[in-house]
């Protein structure tokens, strides 16, 4: 299961490449937008938290509500998508960039976790409120690597530092 980090930064890191090897277009996707776009990535783990404050106010978590509920749907993200395109078709090109990249940081999210586990110990939702239907791959057992997320938080984190010096000479700013 990829852990908090990997889940930010992966999306950040694929915003980021996105934004310097195919749009190229910093006006819309600028620091801010990446910070966002990390954010996003972890926003479907809003669903532990509302677990923590119910159990802190001993209420009742409905299933759907608990950690891989509807927060790991494909319907989360395709709210803020469709939030996007009518922004974009009012012409409001930056409020519509934002909502695409809080759209793909929550699918990228649901992908981590249906592709090497996480979510739901049965998997991920994608067909709901149509289908309760749960699909998994959990790569990372199935390859033996339960400990891998730890090390793959350093590998990614290492990774990006590496593409930010050679693209953007970050060691100049120091």
């Amino acid at each position: 299961m990829p852990l908090a980090v990997t889940h930010v930064l992966l999306t950040i890191i694929v915003v980021d490449l996105y934004r310097d090897y195919i749009t190229k277009h910093k006006k819309l996707f600028t620091l801010h937008t990446l910070f966002i776009a990390g954010f996003a990535g972890l926003l479907p783990d809003i669903d532990i938290v509302i677990k923590m404050l119910a159990e802190f106010f001993s209420w009742n978590v409905p299933i759907l509500l608990q950690h891989g509920g509807i927060s790991h749907t494909l319907i989360f993200s395709l709210i803020f998508l469709i939030s996007g395109l009518i922004l974009w078709k009012q012409k409001k090109h930056k409020p519509a960039v934002i909502f695409f990249v809080i759209s793909f940081g929550i699918f990228f999210h649901i992908f981590l976790d249906w592709l090497l586990g996480g979510g739901a110990h049965s998997g991920i939702m994608f067909f709901w409120p149509v289908s309760t239907a749960s699909f998994k791959i959990h790569l990372l057992n199935k390859v033996g690597l339960n400990n891998l997320p730890v090390a793959l938080d350093a590998l990614v984190l290492l990774g990006w530092l590496w593409h930010e010096e050679r693209k953007h000479k970050i060691s100049d700013f120091i």
